[in-house]
């Protein structure tokens, strides 16, 4: 036994060590699953209470020793820097609007980026309901699972000054996603001036004049008081904020089948609960911001016929290069085939 003196014996003990030390770390990590979420959404908001209903139906299908943290407000960067954060595993999943949704899978502008295209809530369920399945498809290719689709009502202009049609706003400053350099270049193109920035620096950039007008849905106005300093609302449907809850793929395969299940019922009842409430919020927003002193501009005929002309020139340019050719042409056929069955 003469060989287990000495430098040798050192040496097997020192790996048995680290051997063992390994074993726990590696049964630790097992023990203690995680589950990090990200997104704008406001704290306390309906959006930040669902996103902790589905990460509490996680931690309890998962047992002991799960952990979930949902971080509101933009505390880990704007919609991109999630997407990535999610890439690079400090993230397991996000509320995303379409701005970060389309860093993972350009395709699904096409439910956002279309202005003046779905005139009713209708219209917009009924095309991604025909678009939802080959659309998941697309997110599963790019290691993204798809747990719930939601909206957030309608983007309307909120600005400084009074404005109702299209050249009223040639002279001011717009809010633009800093990820979407596309349409900036669009806006510039059409004699409008986008200021990049992003969704945390709203506030302070209308209140210091860096910017003039901001595009929002009237929740988001009213939750950072961006109503305060841009006091003028314009009453027109330009877009619904469309978005989802995505987790990354290597998140949903750790889970169990149980966990996963649990996680789809949960996530299921969050997105109806998301767009049925979210919907109502817009008009109860604006009523809660008028009898703060938020003054409503609704255009005329005459001046919703120079908006929609303003639409059909911006089309050509959004497809292709904001929306994929082949996903713009498939969202007008769907909406040419809900228009032509409603019309009959």
């Amino acid at each position: 036994m003469r060989w287990m003196h000495g430098p040798v014996w050192k040496k097997c003990a020192s790996a048995l060590l680290l051997g063992l030390l390994l074993l726990n770390a590696s049964g630790s990590q097992a023990a203690e699953k995680s589950l990090r979420i990200g997104s704008l959404v406001p704290k306390n908001s309906l959006y930040h209470r669902q996103l902790l209903d589905i990460a509490e139906s996680w931690r309890t299908a998962q047992g002991a020793g799960a952990k979930f943290l949902v971080y509101p407000d933009g505390s880990q960067g704007g919609e991109a820097e999630m997407a990535r954060r999610m890439r690079i595993g400090q993230l397991q999943g996000a509320l995303l609007s379409v701005v970060g949704l389309r860093e993972i899978e350009p395709s699904i502008a096409a439910l956002q980026s279309m202005p003046l295209l779905f005139r009713n809530w209708e219209e917009l369920d009924y095309v991604r309901e025909k678009m939802r399945l080959a659309m998941e498809k697309k997110f599963l290719d790019k290691g993204f699972v798809v747990l719930a689709w939601g909206d957030a009502g309608w983007v309307r202009f909120f600005s400084k000054e009074a404005a109702v049609r299209p050249d009223d706003y040639k002279r001011m400053k717009f809010f633009a996603w800093g990820s979407e350099p596309d349409q900036q270049a669009i806006m510039k193109s059409l004699g409008y001036t986008p200021v990049p920035l992003e969704t945390t620096d709203i506030l302070p950039a209308i209140q210091t004049g860096m910017i003039n007008v901001v595009p929002s849905t009237p929740y988001f106005a009213l939750a950072t008081q961006v109503y305060n300093t841009a006091p003028h609302m314009l009453e027109i449907n330009w877009a619904p904020i469309v978005g989802a809850l995505v987790v990354t793929r290597k998140a949903w395969d750790d889970m169990s089948p149980a966990v996963q299940q649990a996680v789809r019922t949960a996530s299921d009842k969050a997105g109806a609960q998301i767009r049925t409430k979210a919907r109502q919020e817009v008009e109860e927003a604006v009523d809660a911001m008028k009898k703060r002193g938020l003054t409503v501009h609704k255009p005329n005929a005459d001046q919703m016929k120079e908006w929609n002309e303003l639409a059909d020139k911006l089309y050509p340019r959004i497809r292709g290069t904001m929306v994929p050719a082949e996903t713009f042409d498939e969202v007008m056929a769907h909406i040419k085939t809900f228009r032509t069955g409603k019309a009959k």
